[in-house]
Formats: C-alpha cells, sequence, structure tokens
C-alpha cells in the first residue's frame, strides 16, 4: 500500500511539475530500493558486516523480518513505471485504482512476468468482455503451465532435493545427472508459473508478454538471456545497462557494463553470496562472448555446422554448471559437487539414474513445441469430438499421474 501511494503520487508531480521532476524521480528510486533493501537485505548485509566485525568484538542485531509477498517484482514495476514517466515514455495513470492494479496484478504479483506500465495501462481502457477465445487459449496455456510444473519440475524435485541434501553420498554420473534435472526443473517450475500467469491473465481479458521462448535452444549466453525470464532480461537492459552507457563508450566499458548489471541481477535474486557469484559468473561469461564474437569468431576457421554444435554444447554446459552454484545452499555443497562431478575427488557413490529425468526430457521438449503453437495463436477450439477427447485426456492424465508432493514454486523465495 505504501509503494502504491508513494509511487502514484511521485508519478504525477514528474508528469506534471516540471521544477520537481528530477527530485521526484530519486525520491522515488530511492524510497523503493530502501523498502526493498530493508526487507530483503537487511539481515543479508548485518550477517555479511558481522563476520568482519567480529575480530574487534562488535555485532549488529539480526531482525526477525517477515519478506512481504511479490517484493522483488513490485519494486521493478514500480521503478519501471517513475521512470519511464520520466523519460516520457508513458503517461501516469488515470487514478491510484489503475496504478494499484498494475502494483498487485495477481496472476503475476509472486514470479512475473514483470509487466510495466506502457504495457498493462493501455489494456484497462479496454472493455472487459470474457471472451470464449480468451478463455479457451488462456486455459490451454494454464494447463501447459500445470502440466510443466507438477507433472516435470515436482517429480524431478524428488531426485533434485534428495542428491542436494547430501552430495557427498552419492556418484559422480549422479551428480551429473542431478545438475541436468535441476536444470529442467526450474525452467518447467519457472516457466510453468509464467504460463499460468499469462493464462489467469489471458482469461480475463489481459495480454501479457511472454516471459521464456525455449532458451536450451540457445547456442550463446547472450541468447540465452535473451529467451530466459525475458521480462526481468528486458528490465536489466533498459533500466541498468543502457542508463549505464550500454555498449555506447568503448569495449571495456561495455564489458564492464555487463558485470556490473549481471552482479546486480544476481544479487535481485536472492541475498546469498552463492547469487552473487552465480550472477558475477553469467557476466564473464556475457562479456567473454561479447569479445569472441567481436574479436576471435571472424578468424577461427571453424565449419558453420561444427560451430552450431560446439556453440550449444558449451552454452548448455556453463549453464547447467552455475544452476549447481544457483541451487546449493552454500558454496561448500557447491564446492564439493563440482569437484566430484570433475573427478578431483572419489567418484564413488550411490548409483540413482532416475526414471523421472529420461521421462521429463521428451515431455519437456512436447511442452515447448505446444507451448510454442499456443502463443502462435494455435489451440484447441473445442469445436470437434476430437478436441475434446484430447482436452479430456489430458486432464485424466493430470488426475491419475501427478505426483504427490506438491512443491512451492521456486521462484517464490525471491
Amino acid at each position: 500500500a505504501a509503494m502504491t501511494l508513494v509511487n502514484y503520487y511521485l508519478g504525477l508531480a514528474i508528469e506534471r511539475w516540471s521544477q520537481w521532476r528530477t527530485l521526484s524521480l530519486i525520491t522515488a528510486i530511492a524510497f523503493d530500493l530502501a523498502v526493498l533493501g530493508f526487507f530483503k537485505y537487511y539481515n543479508f548485509f548485518v550477517e555479511s558486516a558481522n563476520t568482519l566485525l567480529s575480530s574487534i568484538g562488535w555485532t549488529i542485531s539480526m531482525l526477525d523480518i517477515v519478506l512481504p509477498v511479490g517484493i522483488s517484482f513490485i519494486t521493478f514495476q514500480a521503478l519501471a513505471y517513475v521512470i519511464d514517466i520520466y523519460r516520457g515514455e508513458t503517461r501516469s495513470a488515470k487514478n491510484i485504482w489503475e496504478f494499484a492494479l498494475l502494483t498487485a496484478f495477481f496472476p503475476q504479483l509472486v514470479a512475473g512476468p514483470i509487466i510495466k506500465a506502457r504495457q498493462f495501462l493501455p489494456e484497462l481502457q479496454k472493455k472487459v468482455i470474457l471472451k470464449r477465445e480468451n478463455l479457451l487459449q488462456g486455459g490451454q496455456l494454464f494447463m501447459l503451465g500445470f502440466f510443466r510444473k507438477v507433472m516435470i519440475a515436482d517429480r524431478l524435485a524428488l531426485f533434485v532435493d534428495t542428491v542436494f541434501a547430501a552430495p557427498q553420498d552419492y556418484s559422480t554420473v549422479t551428480l551429473w545427472l542431478v545438475t541436468i534435472a535441476y536444470a529442467i526443473q526450474i525452467y518447467c517450475d519457472f516457466s510453468g508459473y509464467s504460463d499460468m500467469a499469462i493464462g489467469t491473465a489471458k482469461c480475463l481479458g489481459y495480454d501479457s508478454p511472454i516471459n521464456f521462448n525455449v532458451p536450451y535452444r540457445s547456442r550463446s549466453i547472450t541468447e540465452f538471456w535473451r529467451r530466459w525470464h525475458i521480462s526481468l532480461s528486458t528490465w536489466l537492459r533498459e533500466y541498468l545497462y543502457i542508463p549505464l552507457g550500454g555498449n555506447r563508450k568503448g569495449k571495456l566499458r561495455q564489458y564492464l557494463n555487463l558485470m556490473i548489471v549481471m552482479l546486480l541481477g544476481g544479487l535481485w535474486h536472492g541475498a546469498s553470496w552463492n547469487f552473487v557469484l552465480w550472477g558475477g559468473l553469467h557476466g564473464v561469461a556475457l562479456a567473454t562472448h561479447k569479445f569472441y564474437a567481436d574479436y576471435l569468431r571472424s578468424r577461427l576457421q571453424i565449419p558453420p555446422s561444427l560451430h552450431t554444435v560446439l556453440a550449444w554444447l558449451v552454452t548448455l554446459l556453463f549453464i547447467g554448471l552455475t544452476w549447481v552454484l544457483f541451487r546449493a545452499s552454500d558454496f561448500a555443497i557447491a564446492s564439493a559437487m563440482v569437484k566430484k562431478m570433475f573427478a578431483l575427488t572419489d567418484t564413488a557413490g550411490i548409483n540413482w539414474y532416475a526414471t523421472s529425468l529420461w521421462l521429463s526430457l521428451p515431455a519437456m521438449v512436447l511442452a515447448d513445441y505446444f507451448g510454442v503453437l499456443i502463443n502462435q495463436g494455435v489451440w484447441l477450439k473445442l469445436n470437434r469430438f476430437s478436441e475434446w477427447f484430447w482436452l479430456w485426456f489430458w486432464l485424466l492424465g493430470f488426475l491419475l499421474l501427478a505426483p504427490n508432493n506438491p512443491q512451492p514454486f521456486v521462484y517464490f523465495q525471491f
């Protein structure tokens, strides 16, 4: 409520009072970041500070803070709103209720996609009519997201959670398999939520931007971030990377900007040094790819088809290994896993060739195929018996095959 009131009235000040534009913008940004910083990062920074202060006998008290629902996504949407008004890219909401709906639109509140005012506010000017086509497309997109989450991600969670709890007990082969399993789990879990959020909004008559575009087809880390969590990567590019100078101030500055953006992006994901390092590694990878594309690609005489395969494999390997850092609860577990995966320690342990992993691979590919079709406007129109048959076949499949271990969405913690 406080963020809604403050950003709405400061947005009006930016738009209407030219002499107060810059001060109003700075105040809004400072307020939003202060709220996010206190609730999400206070204890993280205090704990880090206490590690340094312990040598001189000082400590700062920790607080028992309850993290508000959706705080990360609300903050980014509020920041985009006031910045876009300042840039002249959008008008302020017509009234506080419109902005309140933008701030707390329930389908995507907890895990995105991040919706900008210039995308959402025009939708509010439409007459709200519940249409059969919207219900069919939105409902089927919701069911696809439900399939990704329940039938793929939650099944893999049984394998992933068990191994990550005690990776030292499992063999090298199993650790590689669980790395692949987690890469599939987090993708299906997060993209499943996005599908359900976008599908729910579509049923209500609102169009939301897609958030994933088959990211594991990427042949570079740059392409990966154009396909993965698109609303976040777009936000980071528009409101951090470009204001820092983007690629307009020389190559070294571009590489530095990429590092800064990804370090902050990693910290946004959670109050842990694991996420900071994860973001830093992706920043290094983005800078390395830019350097390779600018200076080395044309000099290497690699056949195009071979280059495509190698680029895809290297990109998948890097993403998979960094997911270990993302998933592990601390550096010790991540380090132990990576060492054992590359046979730097004893490779012995329990061999677990999880059946759910082998079933999830074709299921993920099939879900991606149907997701692309639905986003292109191809869905069951339910005008024929065969289409009704497939719908009920799908629903009965959920009923009979859904696992009995409902898991919270991975991105709920952010």
